[in-house]
């Protein structure tokens, strides 16, 4: 108890955090201001095995319940307080230690071969689709989605966040050939087609996505102008008009961040553009999480952009835009989390207790590394020729415009009145 005890007298400067120990002592930590969480330690072996590794051992704690909140306090509140002080205090020399030991082979930890990646991707895509259905939108959209004034609920959002993103495909005739990279449940393909006029082919590793998203294609009557196939990215070899990933990028690896590029070089036209949409870290190169990395996302990375700009320069393709959208999967997030909260005992119903906590801890500290780290999502649009997109911005605003029209114009209740 004693390395934890000193674990905690650093970390925490900022706020409050009162915590019990397994011999029932209560110790304040920090200023006794604002944030505040409660929490109890329940065992010496808890206490041992957080303070020395707490970047692994502090979220399975929290699986297993050897460290909990007590009264009124949130998990939100615990990591709230635990990552501000951290992001601006100094990290403990056995934390950063242990960040530079992980440093050291995160280039294999990051190694994403064929089969490699299939596994990583089934660790956490083809979970019961019935999970994912209880917190994303009716859509299944599992990545950042776009809020042009705040207010939007997250369908709505997740809507904007398709519009922008065809706008930025700039889909102007009916027809091009799209090759969408990392497919997911086929939302974006079958907007793309039903919306934009767009003849769509996906790749996805994911068992249970390729299912889903072609039975969903069927529904919709687009099996014509839709197909998503079970398939690795480096392996397409068709030559397409525009090419799209959104949240895939972040599964790559740094090892392979030349291979991406260059396959989509070699699957864009000459004219064509493409559009990535990923994840990124603003304080330069680093490393993912250790419990993300074991529990959720193995294999995973959110790189800093100095890392994948090399990888474009090399494969011929110029930038033609790049946007930080800063705060908005901090806001998607939040849905998530209280959707998730509300279907607990559905989710608990699936699995156990265990995982619902470790979604809990995955969904609660992903949110908060977009408000206390910095965390963003970028979009890089890029192309071979310098007029491959409209010169100015102007033209994405007024795509999602038009977009929205048609959207009301088709509505029943625009037709109805």
């Amino acid at each position: 108890m004693l390395l934890l005890d000193r674990l905690f007298r650093r970390i925490v400067v900022h706020g409050s955090l009162h915590v019990t120990w397994p011999d029932g002592r209560t110790i304040r930590y920090g200023n006794g201001e604002m944030p505040r969480a409660t929490i109890v330690v329940r065992d010496a072996a808890t206490a041992r095995r957080v303070a020395l590794h707490p970047s692994l051992a502090f979220g399975e704690a929290w699986m297993d319940g050897g460290i909990d909140t007590v009264g009124d306090g949130t998990l939100y509140d615990l990591l709230d307080l635990l990552l501000l002080n951290l992001a601006e205090g100094d990290a403990p020399p056995l934390m950063r230690w242990l960040e530079q030991l992980s440093t050291w082979f995160r280039r294999w930890q990051q190694r994403n071969p064929v089969a490699r990646a299939k596994a990583n991707v089934a660790h956490h895509y083809d979970l019961s689709g019935r999970l994912y259905s209880l917190f994303l939108d009716r859509d299944r959209q599992y990545s950042c989605a776009y809020f042009p004034t705040g207010a939007e609920t997250l369908e709505q959002a997740q809507i904007a966040k398709k519009r922008h993103i065809a706008a930025k495909l700039c889909l102007d005739r009916p027809g091009l050939r799209v090759l969408d990279i990392g497919s997911g449940w086929g939302g974006l393909g079958l907007t793309l087609a039903s919306e934009f006029g767009a003849d769509v082919t996906g790749v996805t590793l994911s068992e249970e996505q390729f299912r889903e998203s072609n039975a969903r294609a069927a529904a919709a009557g687009l099996e014509g102008r839709v197909r998503f196939l079970l398939q690795d990215y480096r392996t397409v070899a068709e030559r397409f008009d525009r090419v799209v990933s959104v949240g895939m990028f972040e599964h790559v690896g740094v090892t392979h961040y030349d291979a991406f590029f260059a396959t989509v070089a070699r699957c864009l036209a000459p004219d064509g553009v493409a559009l990535v949409h990923a994840i990124g870290r603003p304080e330069g190169p680093g490393i993912t999480n250790a419990w993300l990395r074991k529990y959720i996302f193995p294999g995973g990375y959110s790189p800093a952009l100095s890392e994948v700009m090399p990888g474009i320069e090399r494969s011929g393709m110029r930038v033609l835009d790049i946007e930080i959208l800063r705060l908005h999967y901090a806001e998607t997030i939040r849905h998530w989390r209280e959707r998730f909260a509300r279907n607990r005992d559905a989710v608990a119903a699936l699995y156990d207790e265990r995982f619902c906590r470790m979604w809990e801890f995955y969904l609660v500290g992903c949110e908060l590394a977009f408000r206390r780290q910095g965390h963003m999502v970028w979009q890089a649009q890029l192309g071979f020729r310098a007029d491959a997109a409209p010169l100015t911005r102007d033209y994405i605003a007024e795509s999602e415009a038009r977009a929205a029209r048609r959207a009301a114009d088709a509505s029943p209740l625009s037709t109805a009145g």
